[in-house]
């Protein structure tokens, strides 16, 4: 990268591009639709962004990691509440999102789906 890695706005805006399964590279490499941000009136970094069909694989890979064990391991409440925040980031907009999800929790697609129902009557007894 031409501009340095250390720059204090590079840092600061790096957990934010990892989060969403991002790169980082130099500006002047910068193609179509990377963003190119800048600091001070100077290109400090692009930001490649992950294809849509990464995406998921990504969320999915950062919620074991935060939870310290293989979604399939973790109880139901728990996977249910994964459930949860994947339908709020737009997982099940993805084609085979609840296979993918179900995949990953151990469970069957009928589970996620009861998961999904249960949340929505939740929220319209509400």
């Amino acid at each position: 990268m031409t501009e340095p890695a250390d720059h204090p706005f590079v840092q600061a805006v790096k957990p934010l591009v990892d989060a969403m399964g991002g790169q980082m590279i130099a500006p002047d490499l910068a193609q179509g639709d990377d963003v190119v941000l800048a600091w001070e009136g100077q290109d400090r970094v692009a930001v490649r962004l992950p294809h849509l069909s990464d995406s998921l694989d990504h969320i999915l890979a950062e919620l074991q990691r935060r939870h310290g064990m293989p979604l399939a391991e973790l109880d139901r409440k728990t996977k249910q509440s994964v459930v949860r925040i994947l339908e709020t980031r737009g997982a099940f907009s993805v084609r085979h999102g609840v296979e993918t999800v179900a995949g990953a929790l151990g469970v069957s697609r009928f589970t996620v789906y009861n998961y999904l129902n249960r949340e929505n009557a939740a929220k319209d007894a509400d």
